[in-house]
C-alpha cells in the first residue's frame, strides 16, 4: 500500500512538472514574446511618448535660451566698449586775443 501511494504521489508530481515545462516553453516561443513585447510597447506608448514630447520641449527651450545668449555675446563682441584708458578728451580752450598780444600785429 505504501509503494502504491509514493507510486501515485510520483506520478502526479511529474504530470505536473511536464505540463508546468509545456506551458514555459510555449511562453518562450518566438511568436508569444514578440506579441508579449507588442502588448507592453502599447501600454507603455502612451506614458513613454509623453515623456519623449516633454523632453523634446525642454530641450527646444533651452536651446533657444543658450542662442539666445550666444547671440547676445557676439553683438557685445562685435561692438566692444571703448578703454577709458585710450580715450583722449581734447577740449578745446578759448583763445583770448587781448592777452595772446598778437593782435594786430602782422
Amino acid at each position: 500500500m505504501k509503494r502504491l501511494f509514493w507510486i501515485t504521489v510520483g506520478a502526479g508530481t511529474a504530470l505536473y512538472a511536464q505540463r508546468r515545462a509545456a506551458r514555459f516553453v510555449k511562453q518562450l516561443a518566438p511568436q508569444n514574446i514578440a506579441v508579449k513585447a507588442v502588448n507592453q510597447a502599447v501600454k507603455t506608448s502612451g506614458t513613454t511618448g509623453d515623456r519623449l514630447r516633454s523632453f523634446a520641449g525642454e530641450v527646444r527651450f533651452h536651446a533657444a535660451e543658450r542662442e539666445a545668449e550666444l547671440r547676445e555675446a557676439i553683438e557685445l563682441d562685435q561692438t566692444p566698449p571703448e578703454d577709458p584708458r585710450k580715450r583722449r578728451i581734447i577740449q578745446a580752450t578759448p583763445i583770448d586775443e587781448s592777452k595772446d598780444g598778437t593782435h594786430g600785429v602782422g
